[in-house]
C-alpha cells in the first residue's frame, strides 16, 4: 500500500521520524520557506514544498495519507491550520492519520505532582495558552470533517547536536537550583519511534503524553553531561541569581511529573533511552564512532 507522510514543518523531530520511516515504504514530503533547505531536503530523499504565500493548495498534499504538524502556533493561531484548512478538507477521504505535536507545557504548574492525559490544563503563559488554543482548533476542525486527529504532548526534546553535551561544550550550560523543580525530557529517537508506532497502530485515545521515565532536576542533567565529558560542572546557582531571560524563567514556573503510561500501554513501545543518562551516553558513543 502506498503511504505518504506530509510534514507541516520539517524540523528536528519530523526529520527523525522521516529517517525512521525511510525504509518502511513511506514517501515523505515537508514544508519549508527556505530554498536552501528545500534543496537539502530533496538531496536526502524528502519532497520539499516551498511555501511562498499564506495558503497551501490541495495539490501540495498530492497523495498524502498522513499529516504531522510541528509548526508552533502564533498569536493568530496554528499556521498549518490557517493555511491548509481547504486543502486538508479536499483531501480528507485519503487521510488516515493526523498527528499534532503539542507540548506538555499545556498542563502548567502542578506543584511537582504527576499528571496524565486527563489532568487539568493549567498552562498560564502565552506560549502554553497558544498551544491549548491550537489543540482545540485542530480538534474542532477534525471533528467537523470527520478526520482522525491524535495530539502528542511532548516534553523537552534532546538528541544528537541538541543536548546538554552541546551546551556544556559551548560554555552555555548552567546548573540552576530551584528547590523541588523537575522536568521531563525525551530523546528524539524515542519520540520518532512513538510516532511511527502510532502510524501503524489503531488509536485508542486522542491524546498521548510523550515523556521519559524519570522527571529530573535540570542541574543533574548538566552535571551528568559534564561527567561524561570529563569537565568540571558549572557552579550551582540559585534561580534568582542565574541571569535567565524571561523566556527561560517561564519554564521554571511549571513543575510537574509527566506520566508516559498511556503511551507505553497503547502504542506498545519500550523506550531505548528511559532516562537522560542512557540518552546522553548514547549520543557521546555515537559521536565517538562518527566524529
Amino acid at each position: 500500500m502506498h503511504k505518504t507522510l506530509f510534514c507541516f514543518g520539517f524540523g528536528y523531530t519530523a526529520k527523525a521520524l522521516a529517517v525512521r520511516l525511510a525504509d518502511k515504504d513511506w514517501r515523505i514530503a515537508g514544508t519549508t520557506r527556505s530554498r536552501d533547505k528545500a534543496e537539502a531536503m530533496r538531496a536526502s530523499g524528502i519532497t520539499p514544498v516551498l511555501l511562498q504565500g499564506d495558503i497551501i493548495d490541495a495539490s501540495a498534499l498530492e497523495d498524502a495519507t498522513a499529516i504531522i504538524i510541528s509548526t508552533p502556533p502564533s498569536e493568530a493561531g496554528c499556521p498549518a491550520l490557517l493555511s491548509a484548512q481547504s486543502a486538508i478538507t479536499e483531501k480528507r477521504h485519503s487521510l488516515k492519520w493526523i498527528g499534532y505535536l503539542s507540548t506538555n507545557g499545556v498542563y502548567g504548574d502542578h506543584g511537582g505532582a504527576w499528571v496524565d492525559e486527563e489532568s487539568a490544563l493549567n498552562g498560564k503563559s502565552a506560549r502554553a495558552c497558544r498551544r491549548i488554543e491550537a489543540e482545540d482548533a485542530w480538534r474542532r476542525f477534525c471533528e467537523n470533517h470527520e478526520l482522525p486527529l491524535t495530539i502528542f504532548r511532548l516534553p523537552g526534546i534532546y538528541g544528537p547536536g541538541r543536548s546538554a553535551l552541546d551546551a556544556v561544550r559551548a560554555g552555555k550550560a548552567k546548573r540552576i537550583n530551584k528547590q523541588g523543580q523537575v522536568f521531563n525530557r525525551m530523546h528524539v529517537d524515542d519520540i520518532a519511534a512513538g510516532l511511527a508506532a502510532s502510524l501503524r497502530t489503531p488509536m485508542d485515545y486522542s491524546v498521548y503524553n510523550f515523556a521519559d521515565d524519570e522527571p529530573s532536576p535540570p542541574q543533574d542533567v548538566v552535571a551528568y553531561a559534564c561527567a561524561l565529558l570529563n569537565v568540571e560542572p558549572p557552579p550551582l546557582a540559585a534561580i534568582e541569581n542565574a541571569g535567565l531571560s524571561e523566556m527561560a524563567l517561564s519554564f521554571y514556573t511549571d513543575n510537574k511529573r509527566v506520566s508516559n503510561q498511556r503511551m507505553k500501554n497503547a502504542l506498545g513501545i519500550a523506550l531505548n533511552y528511559p532516562t537522560y543518562r542512557e540518552g546522553l551516553s548514547a549520543i557521546l558513543k555515537e559521536e565517538a564512532a562518527c566524529p
